[in-house]
């Protein structure tokens, strides 16, 4: 299993600082929601998800990033209180006394049933007991891979999360009911009551299974397979959510077997390389039944353990390389793994600019597991054996990006190159954040073989999701001219053909990165919202950066703000003159900046503050623009069903209750905890959980006093 270390910098500490002004400011109002299940579905088909979270709203719309992917709205299960299920049971306790009913009664009947079945007194998790139940519907052509998707109400748009469009059959267990809160040594209590036939499920190949792991639970898959079939089988568990604040080690941990029809363990796997989602290639070794299994390490679980598995002969790339190429100039990449026969790795286009692309590979019209893939603008070379000490060290001319390997144990690449007294040269290796499991050692010596400088991880507040910082750099001033050794090499010892990196060696490019935390915004009509801006400095950059929305942005105005090269962040108050707007509409903000004697322009990237196990604090860069919705501050949220003027019901009045002394006795309930239970009346009758007979009964029993 995956470790991790404290995520600890000054740089990161302004972005949290930064992230929790913005959370402070939306606090009210943004919608969250913490799974998506499930998180995907087929080209072609229709089916139904759930969204949980909180600060949902009946009036949501859900969006998914990318075409060909359309959603619609079900209905909105808030989470309800004891006072309410009570007026729900007494509600249907006279819909069962009437007897023979209409069809409207029968439809109310049910409908209470399942919101009393799916109630929770004290849920696992309050931030994710709230459901958006939403209608899918995918084109056939929709482009298949992972999206974002995000939900948009009145006031705010929520957190982005992954949704898949997949190609192969999918399989869906029912949805899990909202965990309860678990009692320390009353565990059991709380632990799911699932049937003896939702435990295992029969399965056709290919096909993926989404399913929701509760605590202490296993997930039970059943599958025909013939001899030498090769078939991958390939989670999704962290890669759908990717940080879970309350649970340690701060996501769901999904393990996977596979046994024979017998029971016998044949093939397992709790993590693939250093990613936490396993892999498992299984080559079937005889014509018969096998079994699979899908648990957490630790035995956790609840409602947002979300998962996808996909099994069949896929097709399943372990590696590439080289890891990247200079922009403009053409590409050969080699593809290793399993499956592969035809395969086709999409490079980026010709024209695409310096950055790093997931890159999709095609084999007979699938597309698999996407690898990450890097352009740059520096002059590129292929690093050559035998280079594995001084003597045989390969020679290169600065500045360069060297694709290179450690392909066995205990392997070192060494690489000489000449430099000027007082010359500050950059080494940095760029091996983990292209999905290689490398975890570099790098360090510079002289002609006698003297460390001058040396580095193992250097923290990187761009990591996103990566929570080892496995990726080395260093800074060297060199002492005099002369010939100097770059050694590179695994911390492990370990190596292979997978155990790919980059080593740019050269002068500093000074450059920066820019994000809004959060991803989206909410600004009243006619008004404004502060745009949180936090900048990253890379290779010594020290000036400032002027940002500002990019224009034309019809609808948006801000005044530029100029972060200085002493500050790290600034708020860019954005004002708006559109009318109210129920769809999120994309602001884009820039920065720019000199350095040297060229403009450099960066967009500002949306990004979420995201926590993992109770600490640690990450920024997760969005696929998307920066949403932003425009609401009216006079919003009121439009009756689901307006009730009919009632017929009179006289309530005659109870005797006014005196004290002991003769004097009127303080009321039963004051006059706010009165107007509370009307609106928790009114609420259910809008959501159809009362009678008009009813409603108008309970209301006037509480403006009585009663």
């Amino acid at each position: 299993m995956q470790t991790n270390r404290p995520f600890i910098r000054s740089i990161h500490t302004a972005l949290i600082g930064v992230a929790a002004l913005a959370s402070l400011a939306q606090a009210q109002q943004r919608p969250y929601i913490g799974y998506v299940y499930p998180a995907g579905g087929q080209q072609g088909t229709k089916f139904e998800i759930r969204l949980g979270g909180q600060n949902l709203d009946h009036e949501s719309s859900v969006h998914v990033s990318g075409k060909g992917v359309r959603c619609k709205v079900v209905e909105y299960l808030r989470r309800m209180n004891n006072e309410e299920t009570n007026l729900m049971k007494g509600q249907l306790a006279e819909l069962k006394k009437v007897g023979k009913q209409g069809d409207d009664s029968l439809k109310m009947a049910a409908r209470i049933e399942r919101r009393l079945a799916a109630f929770v007194t004290t849920p696992a998790c309050n931030s994710i007991s709230s459901l958006m139940l939403v209608e899918v519907t995918l084109d056939r052509d929709a482009e298949p891979g992972p999206r974002q998707i995000v939900l948009a109400t009145p006031k705010g748009v929520s957190n982005p999360l992954v949704f898949h469009v997949g190609q192969i059959p999918e399989v869906c267990r029912k949805p899990m009911l909202s965990a309860t809160l678990q009692v320390l040594g009353k565990e059991e209590t709380a632990l799911r009551k699932r049937p003896d036939d939702e435990v295992e499920q029969q399965i056709t190949l290919p096909c993926t299974v989404n399913g929701q792991i509760a605590s202490g639970e296993e997930n039970r898959y059943r599958f025909h397979a013939r001899k030498g079939q090769r078939l991958v089988l390939s989670a999704q568990a962290r890669d759908l959510v990717p940080f879970i604040a309350d649970a340690v080690p701060g996501w769901f941990q999904p393990v996977l077997a596979v046994y024979d029809a017998a029971g016998r363990e044949l093939a397992y796997d709790d993590d693939y390389r250093f990613k936490p989602d396993p892999v498992i290639f299984f080559e079937v070794p005889k014509d018969g039944d096998y079994f699979f299994t899908i648990t957490d390490a630790l035995y956790r679980g609840r409602e947002d353990f979300v998962y996808r598995v996909s099994i069949g002969e896929l097709p399943f790339v372990t590696c590439i390389f080289p890891l990247g190429g200079q922009a403009g100039q053409p590409s050969k990449v080699e593809l290793k793994g399993l499956n592969l026969d035809g395969a086709i790795l999409k490079l980026p286009p010709r024209d695409a600019g310096p950055g790093v692309y997931q890159m999709a590979a095609v084999c007979k019209g699938l597309v698999f597991n996407r690898v990450p893939f890097a352009l740059d603008t520096l002059p590129e070379c292929v690093e050559k054996e035998p280079n594995n000490d001084l003597a045989h060290a390969q020679r290169v001319t600065l500045p360069v990006i060297v694709n290179g390997r450690i392909d066995r144990s205990d392997d070192w690449d060494v690489f000489a190159f000449q430099g000027r007294a007082g010359e500050t040269v950059i080494a940095e290796v760029t091996a983990r954040r292209l999905g290689s499991p490398l975890d570099s050692l790098l360090k510079v010596t002289d002609t006698k073989g003297k460390v001058l400088a040396y580095n193992d991880d250097a923290e990187d507040p761009l990591a996103g999701t990566n929570t080892h910082d496995a990726d080395s750099y260093l800074s060297l001033k060199l002492p005099a001219a002369g010939t100097y050794y770059v050694h590179v090499g695994d911390t492990a010892r370990a190596g292979g053909e997978e155990y790919g990196y980059r080593l740019r060696i050269g002068p500093p490019q000074p450059d920066f990165a820019l994000f809004a935390v959060p991803s989206s915004a909410a600004m009243s009509l006619k008004g404004g919202a502060n745009i949180p801006v936090q900048l990253v400095r890379k290779d010594g950059f020290t000036g400032p950066v002027k940002v500002a929305i990019k224009a034309p942005s019809p609808g948006f105005v801000a005044s530029p703000m100029t972060i200085s090269g002493t500050q790290s962040l600034t708020r860019l108050w954005v004002r708006t003159t559109l009318p109210e707007s129920r769809q999120p509409v994309a602001l884009v903000v820039e920065g720019r900046a000199k350095i040297g004697d060229r403009e450099v322009v960066h967009a500002v990237v949306p990004a979420e503050d995201r926590m993992q196990a109770f600490l640690w604090r990450h920024i997760v860069p969005a696929e998307s623009a920066l949403n932003v919705v425009v609401f009216s501050p006079t919003y009121q949220p439009l009756a689901k069903r307006v009730r009919r003027a009632p017929v009179p019901r006289p309530v005659e009045p109870k005797p006014a209750a005196v004290s002991a002394d003769g004097t009127a006795a303080k009321p039963k309930f004051t006059k706010q905890q009165v107007e509370w239970r009307i609106r928790q009346i009114k609420l259910l009758f809008e959501e159809g959980l009362l009678t008009e007979t009813f409603n108008d009964r309970k209301i006037a029993e509480c403006e009585a006093g009663k």
